[in-house]
């Protein structure tokens, strides 16, 4: 039995190749912090939306990270109409943790659409960085008691801006400033889904 040794033209390139270790470290830090990985981001500093690296990397190799995250026993879902993507385990029962996570951005989700339709504006304007969300509107909604009722029912201890903040931190929401936030394409889309499960409820 001879001895098989790899010659130059064996050596298929492999996707891999193609991205940075930083790169696929970053992304899956993301996912992993609960994140969803949106195509535009706020920059604060600039006051306007960029485009997100991690985004554009993810959606150039998508192929590549589905078979990535196959391998870890997950799946990569790319959602076409919020323009983002998002990290699902495979097991067949979800596990509780995730389930809690969906129904706590759930609840802030409803009580921020339910207020906003209540003040007359259409919801599409929740998810633009020149309106959203204003002082005025977290001034009434942290005073209804019936709000803040149902967030301490979802464990947010210090109410709406507790909430806010969860939403902030997994990309579903934006901070344009003191007292301004707005739904990111990720967060229009499940807040849409929800009005639809509503209205055929």
């Amino acid at each position: 039995m001879t001895e098989h040794t790899l010659t130059p033209a064996d050596q298929t390139s492999s996707p891999f190749d193609n991205i940075l270790p930083a790169q696929s470290a970053a992304i899956y830090r993301e996912f992993q912090a609960g994140r969803v990985i949106v195509r535009d981001l706020w920059d604060a500093n600039r006051s306007e939306l960029m485009a997100n690296p991690l985004y554009n990397l993810l959606y150039n190799h998508l192929s590549h990270f589905r078979t990535f995250y196959e391998h870890l026993g997950s799946e990569l879902v790319f959602n076409e109409n919020g323009a983002f993507f998002f990290l699902k385990e495979s097991s067949d029962d979800e596990s509780e943790e995730h389930d809690e996570n969906a129904f706590r951005v759930q609840v802030i989700l409803l009580l921020i659409g339910r207020y906003f339709a209540r003040s007359g504006r259409d919801l599409d304007y929740l998810g633009r960085p020149d309106a959203g969300l204003n002082e005025q509107d977290l001034a009434a909604m942290t005073a209804d008691e019936e709000y803040q009722d149902i967030l301490r029912a979802a464990r947010f201890e210090k109410g709406l801006a507790d909430a806010l903040d969860y939403l902030d931190k997994r990309n579903l929401m934006f901070r344009a400033g003191a007292g301004h936030y707005f739904l990111s394409t990720a967060g229009m889309y499940f807040l849409e889904q929800l009005v639809q499960e509503y209205e055929q409820a």
